[in-house]
C-alpha cells in the first residue's frame, strides 16, 4: 500500500488513529518515539510507515535540517508503505522502570560528585587556594558548565534521538548534530570561562577592596583553559553515550544528563585544580605565561565558530543561545562567592567536601526531569503551538508531584531518590575519612533537610519553567537546564552554608575530622 500524505500534516495512515500518537503514550522516550517505524518489504528492504507527523515537529529547525542531505528526508513527496505487522504500541514507563533506569546513572553521578568533593576537600589546603581564594568562586561557575553546556547538549541529543528514531538517515543526522554542537559548546565554554574569571575577580574585589593584576590573569588563564578542555572532552563522551544508550534500548533522557554530571564534576574540578596550581608555580613569570595562555585559547575561537556555522542545527543558536549560559554563570558565581566566604573560615572548612555533592545531586535530578518534560512536549508539536500542554501560569505543587501523568510520576521518583542517595554518598565520604565534620545524627538531619528542600524547589521550578518557555515559543532544550542547574548551585550552596552556621550556633563544632 502506498500513500502520499502532505509532508507537514500527516494524521493517520494504515488505520493508525490518534491512539497511536506519541501524545497518547505514558510519556517520552519509549518505542516508537518518532514519526516513522521501519518494516521489511517484499524484497527485504526497510520501508517507512508514517504514523504521526506531529512527533517530528521539533525536526523543522534541527533534526530535519540534518537529514536534508541524507539518504532520505522526512519531507519527501512520496512515502511508500507496505502493510506489515501492526506497529508495536509505545512502551509505557512505570515508576519502577523510571527508577530502575535512573538509579544506576544517578549513583554513578553521585559517586562522581563525591570524588569531586574529596578533591575539593584536599585542594582547599593548597597554596593557590589559600593565596588566591577567588578560585573558590570559579568552582560552582565552572562545575556549572556541565549544566550550561554538556547537560544541554545531552538534552538536545536525547530529544533528537527520540524524534529521529526510525527515520532513514537518522544515525547520520545524529552524528551531524553532535558534530555541530561540539564546536558550538567549545565556543560557549571558552567565552563563559573568560566571563566567569571576570566575575570571580569582581566578586573577590568588592568585599575586600583589594585587586591583584597577577591574580586576575591567573584566574582568567585557569578558567579559560579548564572550560575549553573539559567541554571538548565531555562533549565527545556525551555523543557516544547517547547514541550507545539508544542502541541498547535505554531512554537517553534518563541516563545522559547524570553521566554528563558524574564525569563533568570530577574532570572539571581536577582540571581547575591542576591548571591553577601549575600556573601559580609560574607566578614570578606571570607577565609572559598568563597572557599567552589566555591568548592561545581565545585565538582558537574563530576556528570553532567556523566549524559550528557549518551545521544548520547550530547556525542560529550560535547567535541566540548566549543569554541562558551567561545568566546561569552569573547565578553560579553568586553561589561561588558564598562558598568562598564560608570555606575561607576555618570553622566551616568541612563544607568543601559536601558542596559538590549536594549541588551535583540536585542538578542531576532536575536536569533529568527537565529533559524528560522537554522531550514529551517535542513529541506533541513545536514550541508555542500546544498551549494545552504548556500552561503559562504557575502549576500547583499538587499538580507537579501528585497528578497521574508521567512527568509527575518521574518527579516523585526523582524526589524519593534524594534521601537514600545522599545517605549512600555520606557513608562513602565517612568511610574515606573525607571532610572535617563528624556525621552525627543532627548533622545528617540538617543536611538532608537542605537537600530535600533544594530538590523540591528545583523540580517545581522545572515543571513551571519548561512549560512556560514552551508556551512562549522557546525551546526548553536550549534554555531551561542552564537556569535550573545554576539555581541548584545557588540553592545547594546557600542552604548548606546556612546549615553549617546553624550547627555552629547550636554547638556542633567538630571541625578536625580528616585532618
Amino acid at each position: 500500500m502506498s500513500s502520499k500524505p502532505e509532508p507537514k500534516d500527516v494524521h493517520q495512515l494504515n488505520g493508525t488513529g490518534p491512539s497511536a500518537s506519541p501524545c497518547s503514550s505514558d510519556g517520552p522516550g519509549r518505542e516508537p518515539l518518532a514519526g516513522t517505524s521501519e518494516f521489511l518489504g517484499p524484497d527485504g528492504a526497510g520501508v517507512e510507515v508514517v504514523i504521526e507527523s506531529r512527533a517530528n515537529a521539533k525536526g523543522v529547525r534541527e533534526e530535519d535540517a540534518l537529514l536534508e542531505n541524507g539518504s532520505q528526508s522526512n519531507e519527501s513527496d512520496d512515502v511508500s508503505t507496505d502493510r506489515g505487522p501492526a506497529p508495536p504500541s509505545p512502551l509505557k514507563e512505570t515508576s519502577f522502570s523510571i527508577g530502575l533506569q535512573v538509579l544506576f546513572p544517578f549513583l554513578l553521578a553521585g559517586f562522581g560528585t563525591v570524588a569531586a568533593g574529596m578533591v575539593l576537600d584536599i585542594v582547599q589546603h593548597w597554596e593557590v587556594f589559600q593565596k588566591v581564594t577567588e578560585v573558590f568562586i570559579l568552582v560552582p561557575a565552572l562545575l556549572g558548565l556541565k549544566g550550561n553546556l554538556e547537560m544541554t547538549l545531552a538534552s538536545r541529543l536525547s530529544t533528537a534521538v527520540s524524534v529521529l528514531a526510525g527515520r532513514s538517515g537518522a544515525q547520520r543526522g545524529l552524528w551531524r548534530l553532535g558534530e555541530g554542537y561540539e564546536p558550538f559548546s567549545t565556543v560557549q565554554a571558552t567565552v563563559v570561562g573568560f566571563l566567569a574569571s571576570i566575575a570571580a575577580v569582581v566578586f573577590g574585589w568588592i568585599p575586600d577592596g583589594h585587586f591583584s593584576i597577577p591574580h586576575a590573569f591567573l584566574l582568567c588563564a585557569s578558567s579559560v583553559a579548564t572550560a575549553f578542555i573539559a567541554s571538548l572532552v565531555l562533549g565527545m563522551i556525551m555523543i557516544g553515550v547517547i547514541i550507545g544508550s539508544r542502541k541498547i534500548g535505554i531512554n537517553p533522557d534518563n541516563v545522559a544528563t547524570p553521566i554528563a554530571a558524574s564525569l563533568g564534576d570530577l574532570i572539571t574540578l581536577a582540571l581547575l585544580s591542576g591548571i591553577s596550581w601549575g600556573l601559580y608555580l609560574e607566578l614570578n613569570h606571570w607577565r609572559y605565561i598568563y597572557p599567552l595562555v589566555c591568548a592561545f585559547f581565545v585565538a582558537l575561537l574563530p576556528v570553532w565558530v567556523v566549524l559550528a556555522r557549518r551545521s544548520p542545527a547550530t547556525r542560529e543558536v550560535l547567535y541566540s543561545g548566549w543569554e541562558p549560559v551567561i545568566i546561569a554563570m552569573a547565578i553560579s558565581s553568586v553561589g561561588g562567592l558564598i562558598l568562598d566566604k564560608t570555606v575561607s573560615d576555618p570553622n566551616f572548612a568541612g563544607m568543601a567536601v559536601f558542596t559538590p555533592v549536594i549541588n551535583g545531586v540536585g542538578g542531576n535530578l532536575v536536569a533529568v526531569q527537565a529533559s524528560r518534560i522537554s522531550t514529551f512536549l517535542h513529541m506533541n508539536g513545536m514550541p508555542g503551538e500546544n498551549s494545552e500542554q504548556a500552561p503559562r501560569r504557575c502549576p500547583s505543587p499538587c499538580t507537579t508531584f501528585f497528578s497521574p501523568d508521567v512527568n509527575s510520576r518521574s518527579a516523585r521518583v526523582l524526589f524519593l531518590l534524594v534521601v537514600p542517595g545522599h545517605l549512600v554518598f555520606l557513608y562513602t565520604i565517612s568511610c574515606m575519612q573525607g571532610g572535617h565534620t563528624t556525621l552525627t545524627l543532627i548533622f545528617i538531619i540538617f543536611y538532608m533537610t537542605a537537600a530535600l528542600l533544594q530538590v523540591l524547589i528545583l523540580l517545581y521550578i522545572a515543571d513551571w519553567m519548561v512549560h512556560w518557555m514552551w508556551g512562549r515559543g522557546l525551546d526548553p532544550d536550549n534554555f531551561s537546564i542552564p537556569y535550573l542547574t545554576a539555581l541548584g548551585d545557588l540553592l545547594g550552596t546557600g542552604l548548606l552554608a546556612l546549615s553549617f552556621h546553624v550547627l555552629w550556633l547550636i554547638g556542633d563544632r567538630d571541625t578536625d575530622v580528616g585532618d
